[in-house]
């Protein structure tokens, strides 16, 4: 079979060195937040600090094969080898579990081969295809695994609430109706941690983006109060225990390009790892 090129990006553009997101089809937006692809140059590895983004992602790693990364909690620093092609497609924080057909917390603060999870995916997406060829099949069994189940319509709602870093959980129930301990336990198997967790992963993920499109270093009073911290002292704290980094070192940190082996995070994270 001749290797097939993937539609959703833009040419060869997704074999150009670095990390690139694209939006998924249609059919599949509302389970995937993205499409991406990771491609490391020859010459020097690449060690990256990925930080916790409330998603899970199917992934494909030239020369290891699929593997599923759940959701983290805290950063996780990898080594990817010279050369390497990595791509992968992104599940909204609540989808995940719900098309993987598991308990997402069961996977969390990991990266489980797909072949103890899918093993009829596993199949499809072994270590020897081309990265054009397994770009297409990742995206063909999403888009499979989405129409064998029925969303999670509460829980996607509940998720959106959460962005609002002032929601109360106790509310929110209420609002998708819901008891608190429904919401907890379907949020648990949809997202891979609680409502408070996801709560608290979305308020960093809106500093971190607060970051990349910063200019220059921002004033971190000032982005505290508009991520939704409290103050500048909670950002702190939170930045410490989901990124390992001061906001001030964070923010050097995506602040360097992207190549050689400096430690670095892709926008809104990505999770390649060994499986």
């Amino acid at each position: 079979m001749a290797a097939r090129e993937p539609d959703w990006v833009p040419g060869d553009a997704w074999l150009a060195p670095g990390y690139a997101e694209w939006a998924p089809p249609a059919a599949l937006r509302g389970a995937v937040a993205c499409l991406w692809a990771s491609v490391v140059p020859d010459g020097a590895d690449r060690a990256t600090l990925v930080l916790p983004d409330a998603c899970s992602d199917l992934v494909w790693e030239q020369g290891i094969g699929g593997y599923v990364a759940g959701p983290d909690t805290g950063p996780v620093r990898t080594v990817t080898k010279a050369g390497t092609v990595i791509v992968g497609v992104r599940f909204r924080p609540s989808a995940g579990g719900t098309v993987l057909g598991l308990p997402l917390s069961e996977v969390r603060d990991q990266r489980v081969a797909l072949a103890a999870l899918l093993p009829a995916a596993a199949r499809r997406l072994p270590a020897g295809l081309s990265p054009a060829e397994a770009a297409a099949r990742a995206v063909d069994i999403a888009g499979l695994l989405i129409a064998e189940v029925a969303p999670d319509h509460a829980v996607s709602q509940a998720a959106a609430l959460l962005r609002d870093p002032a929601a109360r959980t106790e509310d929110i129930a209420g609002q998708v109706g819901l008891s608190e301990r429904q919401l907890r336990r379907r949020v648990h198997a949809a997202a891979g941690y609680g409502p408070k967790t996801l709560q608290r992963v979305l308020r960093f993920r809106r500093f971190v983006r607060m970051l990349d499109a910063a200019g220059e270093p921002p004033d971190l009073a000032s982005a505290a109060v508009q991520a939704g911290y409290a103050d500048q002292a909670h950002l702190t704290r939170e930045c410490s225990a989901l990124s390992g980094l001061t906001p001030a070192a964070l923010a050097r940190v995506r602040a360097q390009p992207s190549g050689g082996s400096a430690i670095m995070a892709v926008p809104i994270s990505r999770k390649p790892s060994r499986a």
